[in-house]
């Protein structure tokens, strides 16, 4: 039986959808696909829809429900699962299952939306979805095979050890066992909805989609409401600006002002600390783009196994003290430091889709990424840089060429924040998911 986190508020009239939404992460795990369901969630029901979210058991969240942030509309319920790499999505996938149903006889469910890859289904089991219930939407995160594939270019390119994560390393071993349950997802929903072009690429070239598959690809927005640009003119904001600022390196007057004249940029880098993320080569990097910028300064946000293989290689570098490595930090404050930073650096070696330089985009900071998978999707010329994927010459070269023209950065935090607000919002994407539930 699964455990209730809060109840659903009171309808607000008429008929509602009601959607059901399977997915291994949801608050308090804010992961890129917590992240992402959270505020779809909230977005449908907005609109007026009923959601309620199938996820996985927290053991901090039932003690205390107020650790799941509460939503008008949405109600969270959790299911078990094995705390085991990789076969959780299995376990999960099974719970989830049962409870969907017995949610479907107590309470009829329009809808079911599946998050890919961390739920795995066999066909019986998309079968019997779609015979009880109706339509499956899946909405495909990026594929395991694609992670494993990423890991391998991560060693190509001397990033860290897969061993020293299990999780990383069960991916490794697995993936192609896992593979199975992706390709049920691709024929057996009735709509399948990559989250990049790239990613739709990758799942029709190793699962063989029936001839009359639907995929439609929907690039997830962001919260442009946590993410929006510094107000100088703020006095409060120019005192959250100024503090940030004072944390990292030394900073000059021009910095504290929020100029991009600056002579002591604030570079970002925000990710999982593995090796995938491509922070070993965006430290490769940095002596270069420090014989250029001497008072430049780098901070990386992020989590993982990495930061002591990061710090030492710094450090092997000469280069310690311009890096800062942030284990975590509240939103808030990442937040701001999305605000306050110069240029914001992504050198991902795999991604579904990646919304780091979105959140930089909506934030008023332009982003240089790799011109690899989605991201050119999201990044060009017109908004950021984009460098050879693996190739720290290359990053170092399309960040200084940015950091020598604040006219040019200027000009990109402005049209980066408007790309973001005409195609990458969560109203939009809640619309489009609309839209697929109906038919």
């Amino acid at each position: 039986m699964a455990y209730e986190a809060y109840a659903s508020l009171e309808a607000r009239g008429g008929e509602k959808t009601h959607i059901a939404m399977l997915s291994g992460e949801y608050p308090p795990r804010w992961g890129g696909m917590g992240s992402t369901v959270f505020h779809l969630s909230g977005a449908l029901a907005k609109m007026g829809h009923k959601v309620t979210i199938i996820t996985r058991s927290d053991p901090k969240a039932r003690k205390d429900p107020s650790l799941i942030p509460k939503q008008d509309g949405v109600n969270v319920r959790m299911v078990k699962w094995a705390k085991i790499p990789m076969a959780f999505t299995r376990s999960y996938g099974r719970h989830a299952l049962k409870d969907l149903l017995a949610l479907h006889k107590r309470d009829p469910v329009d809808a079911v939306h599946v998050h890919a890859p961390m739920i795995s289904w066999t066909p019986k089991q998309f079968a019997k979805v779609r015979a009880e219930i109706g339509n499956v939407t899946t909405s495909l995160h990026g594929s395991w095979l694609g992670e494993r594939d990423g890991m391998v270019r991560a060693a190509k390119y001397g990033e860290s050890a897969t061993w020293k994560n299990p999780n990383d390393l069960a991916i490794l071993l697995t993936a192609k066992h896992y593979a199975k349950y992706e390709r049920a997802a691709v024929h057996g929903s009735t709509i399948c909805v990559p989250n990049s072009e790239a990613t739709k690429r990758d799942f029709e070239s190793r699962y063989n989609p029936p001839e009359n598959w639907r995929a439609e690809v929907v690039r997830w927005g962001v919260d442009v409401e946590m993410f929006r640009p510094q107000n100088h003119d703020d006095e409060d904001s120019q005192i959250a600006h100024e503090e940030m600022r004072s944390r990292f390196g030394q900073p000059d007057e021009l910095a504290l002002s929020g100029s991009p004249e600056t002579n002591t940029p604030l570079l970002l880098a925000v990710g999982r600390l593995a090796g995938r993320k491509g922070f070993r080569t965006l430290l490769r990097a940095m002596p270069e783009i420090i014989a250029e910028n001497e008072g430049v300064h780098l901070v990386i946000v992020g989590r993982g196994h990495m930061r002591k293989t990061l710090l030492k290689q710094a450090k092997n570098l000469g280069i310690q003290n311009a890096i800062t490595i942030e284990s975590g930090m509240p939103f808030s404050a990442l937040a701001q430091l999305f605000r306050s930073a110069d240029l914001c650096v992504y050198p991902s070696l795999y991604e579904g889709q990646g919304l780091i330089p979105l959140e930089a985009m909506a934030s008023g900071t332009p982003c240089a990424t790799v011109d690899d998978g989605p991201l050119p999707e999201m990044v060009d010329e017109s908004v950021g840089a984009l460098f050879e994927v693996g190739n720290p010459e290359s990053l170092a070269k399309e960040v200084n060429l940015l950091l020598a023209n604040p006219e040019k950065r200027a000009a990109f935090a402005e049209a980066g924040r408007k790309r973001v607000i005409s195609e990458y919002t969560y109203d939009l994407n809640a619309a489009k998911y609309a839209d697929f539930y109906s038919q």
